[in-house]
């Protein structure tokens, strides 16, 4: 798994949504011409091929109508999804149905949005709407037997790479025992029902690709898992109010509407106002917001920065947010690696005219409400940011609870944010360590050299048994601190580490 780590987080997790839908579509294309499935080979091609340059352009202009960025990605995205939940196009009348469906999946991430927050999920709201007018709707076909084992190799590394299995699983299992019960109970061959959820429906596509899209779910692991069992109860057919049934594609948008209730969304533009560099790699971007917004200490946001030939790597990025919500600017901790993409080239050559668009905000790396808890905080190069976040709002706050923090870095020159932490080891009781890999003479006695292993938190930290562990950093890093953690004994519970979609 840590090879697999270690490729998977050098991409986006849009760009590995991508890849994996052009793995499906191909696939089924292949199949097709072999006799696996029973379309025509060219009509997958082309009903893909338009629905998305259809999403394209209908995307670009409603962005030019909004005046918001134009994401690319997302409307190649949406028009694939399109085209492997409808059925490819058995004659040229199916083209007025297939724009009607990109129309609607495009238009409601502007229209069907307050104050500019996603509802639902593009691609499930356009089969909705279109059912209820044309009543031509979604046939799932990409949950056929011969793709089934793509769907879910793909599916996983996916979910590995969110860290959604929770979600996915609490989803699969709820949606599987609440068909074969209502199957059961109607008195209907469950054993069947079974085979057909498992083998030739929507259930594993749903789970992977459209239950765990970022926009339209929460961003909370308990607030996740009630969203998953929502839609896992409404997705089996058999689930009905009156002659209402239910449907793949209806039981995601009202666990859409779930989500959108219980998850928070920043919609401002961040503009550029200063720079700060430590060593050579390492910058902290200060912005101010166009509209404050509400954050806890150690969560994320995703960024959207439009440039000039972006890379694979796309215009996207979840970051970890640096600064207290105590202050009035929001902060970035930018770590830059050569080469760099071109979402990091951009942001750090952009002159003063910089702005970059907020969007998604989440994550649960945050501090625990009990002030009594004792915490211990182990940071690796650029995963300091959660931690410079929350050391200055317990500063900030006069919140005097107990907390050690290890900082690794490779040399002195790279540290970053001393004013914060020796500001919060003099108010509050914040005791900061710095170590540092290659050092020949300390400067301090806060300064310790070597790497951050078993024996230093033994020495560091005498009572770990009694702390909650927070660690931050490269994912290799992480693996083998919470390694490191269980040998000293100290229970999975009280290890909690930070993870969005990747460091690409």
């Amino acid at each position: 798994m840590r090879y697999i780590d270690l490729f998977i987080d050098r991409i986006t997790m849009y760009r590995l949504l991508l890849y994996y839908l052009l793995l499906l579509t191909g696939s089924a294309i292949l199949f097709s011409a072999l006799g696996w499935l029973s379309y025509n080979p060219y009509s997958i091609l082309f009903t893909a091929s338009y629905l998305v340059l259809s999403c394209f352009v209908i995307n670009y202009l409603f962005a030019k109508a909004f005046n918001a960025p134009t994401n690319r990605e997302s409307s190649v995205l949406t028009g694939l999804i399109l085209s492997l939940i409808i059925t490819p196009a058995s004659s040229f009348k199916e083209v007025a149905f297939f724009t009607i469906a990109a129309g609607l999946a495009v238009s409601s991430k502007y229209i069907l949005a307050i104050r500019n927050k996603h509802i639902f999920n593009p691609a499930a709201v356009a089969v909705v709407l279109t059912a209820l007018g044309s009543q031509e709707g979604a046939s799932w076909w990409v949950g056929s037997t011969a793709l089934a084992p793509l769907v879910i190799i793909g599916g996983l590394l996916m979910t590995r790479k969110i860290r959604r299995f929770g979600m996915v699983i609490t989803f699969i299992v709820t949606a599987v025992l609440s068909t074969t019960l209502l199957v059961w109970i109607s008195g209907r061959d469950a054993g069947m029902a079974l085979q057909n959820t498992l083998l030739h429906s929507s259930l594993f596509f749903l789970a992977f690709v459209m239950l765990t899209e970022p926009w339209t779910s929460p961003t909370t692991n308990s607030k996740r898992i009630v969203y998953a069992i929502v839609v896992g109860i409404l997705f089996t057919p058999a689930f009905h109010i009156g002659n209402t049934y239910s449907t793949p594609e209806l039981a995601l948008i009202i666990g859409n509407i779930f989500a959108f209730v219980v998850t928070p969304m920043v919609k401002t533009r961040l503009h550029l106002k200063s720079r700060h560099k430590f060593g050579k790699h390492t910058e902290d971007v200060e912005l101010v917001p166009e509209r404050p917004f509400t954050y806890k200490p150690g969560q994320y946001v995703e960024l959207t920065l439009p440039h000039p030939s972006a890379d694979s790597r796309g215009l996207r990025r979840y970051l970890t947010i640096a600064s207290s919500p105590t202050e009035d600017t929001v902060r970035f901790g930018i770590r830059y690696h050569d080469p760099s993409s071109t979402f990091k080239q951009y942001l750090r050559t952009a002159d003063d005219d910089l702005f970059i668009s907020a969007g998604q905000l989440g994550g649960d790396f945050t501090l625990p409400k009990d002030k009594k808890l004792k915490l211990a905080f182990i940071a690796g190069g650029i995963g300091i940011t959660p931690f410079r976040s929350m050391v200055k709002y317990l500063s900030d706050t006069n919140d005097n609870r107990s907390v050690k923090l290890l900082y690794g870095e490779r040399i002195p020159n790279d540290i970053a944010y001393t004013e914060t932490f020796e500001e919060a080891r003099r108010k509050v009781r914040v005791d900061t360590t710095y170590v540092i890999n290659e050092i020949t003479s300390l400067s301090s006695p806060h300064i310790k050299p070597g790497h951050i292993n078993t024996e230093m938190v033994k020495t560091l930290i005498p009572d770990y048994l009694e702390r909650i562990f927070y660690v931050s950093g490269p994912q290799p890093m992480v693996l083998d601190i919470k390694e490191n953690l269980r040998d000293l004994g100290v229970p999975s519970s009280h290890i909690k580490v930070d993870h969005f979609f990747g460091y690409a």
